[in-house]
């Protein structure tokens, strides 16, 4: 009997991914403050792969305690940029500058996966992906955010590299999924190993 599998997120990307790769999953996004997660560990020096994979347990595990025998999935992303993790922006003008001051440089993106079962972590894993942003113009970094700002309001970075997004980039080192938010082939890769989906 296949085990139940339930999302910790309200992801929409996460959601589709899960289910176009044949999964039959439930969507029960966690409530936690993760900004008070975040600030707390920035303040403690946290790495952001640490950060990640906190908050990705967070959200899994606190589902978890409430779905005994299911297997929740949690999941968050961090961008590092020279040594600052960057948030959702809250405003278009907050999104402009995040995009402005990237561009032409490097960042980082972490993407974190963990599966509680019983409410304890049983697996995770931190994908990370490389961004080398193209040094674009005020005028298109400004048309950009306005275009597309009830999409990647939602996005750290304030971009999607599935939408438009990927005109700001010249250079992407790592797994796609990654970049999406989930680091789906390893999960697809340990669920089969434990015989939860078919191979």
């Amino acid at each position: 009997m296949p085990r139940r599998i339930i999302l910790a997120s309200g992801s929409d990307i996460r959601n589709t991914l899960l289910r176009n790769a044949g999964l039959d999953v439930e969507v029960s996004p966690a409530r936690v403050d993760e900004d008070a997660v975040r600030e707390s560990m920035i303040a403690e020096d946290a790495s952001p792969r640490d950060i990640a994979d906190a908050l990705a347990e967070l959200k899994a595990s606190k589902q978890s305690a409430r779905n005994l025998g299911a297997l929740v999935v949690g999941c968050d992303q961090v961008l590092s940029f020279e040594r600052r993790i960057l948030s959702k922006p809250e405003t278009p003008q907050q999104a402009l500058e995040q995009l402005r001051e990237m561009r032409g440089k490097r960042h980082e993106l972490l993407s974190a996966a963990v599966i509680c079962e019983d409410g304890k972590a049983i697996w995770r894993h931190v994908g990370v992906v490389r961004m080398m942003m193209r040094d674009v113009s005020d005028a298109y970094l400004q048309s950009y955010v306005t275009r597309n700002w009830d999409s990647i309001r939602h996005a750290v970075g304030a971009y999607k590299l599935e939408e438009e997004g990927v005109r700001l980039f010249s250079q992407v080192h790592g797994d796609y999924f990654n970049v999406l938010g989930l680091p789906l082939l390893e999960l697809l890769s340990y669920l089969a190993l434990r015989g939860d989906i078919e191979t």
